[in-house]
């Protein structure tokens, strides 16, 4: 069983940043491609970024390209979504999502019910 918590968000004025982490529980953290994921009100859930189980490979959501990085540190079973130049747009709840061995291209893809598992989300907003 992995538990995934998220953590991070919060208040900021359009261009400024924040730094989203994903901690999960045990000891197989290393095994599971990881992706972020927003949902904003009224709205449905979207691929935001994806990163691979050894970090060596990622894959960006166009809308956040050259301005959000994902990045892991296996040794802390963490994953990471750097937030720069924030839009009033990038308003959300922000989660986590694990996939045994999947790539970041098929975790931008999946169904949500294919994951291993979910994050309870945290909740990101940039006012203008």
């Amino acid at each position: 069983q992995v538990q995934l918590v998220e953590s991070g968000g919060g208040l900021v004025q359009a261009g400024g940043s924040l730094r989203l982490s994903c901690a999960a529980s045990g000891r197989t953290f290393s095994s599971y491609g990881m992706g972020w994921f927003r949902q904003a009100p009224g709205k449905e859930r979207e691929f935001v970024a994806a990163i691979y189980s050894s970090g060596g490979s990622t894959y960006y959501a166009d809308s956040v390209k050259g301005r959000f990085t994902i990045s892991r540190d296996n040794a802390k079973n963490t994953v990471y979504l750097q937030m720069n130049s924030l839009k009033p747009e990038d308003t959300a709840v922000y989660s986590c999502a694990a996939a045994r061995f999947k790539s970041p291209f098929t975790i931008a893809t999946m169904p949500s019910g294919e994951f291993d598992y979910w994050g309870q989300g945290t909740q990101v907003t940039v006012s203008s």
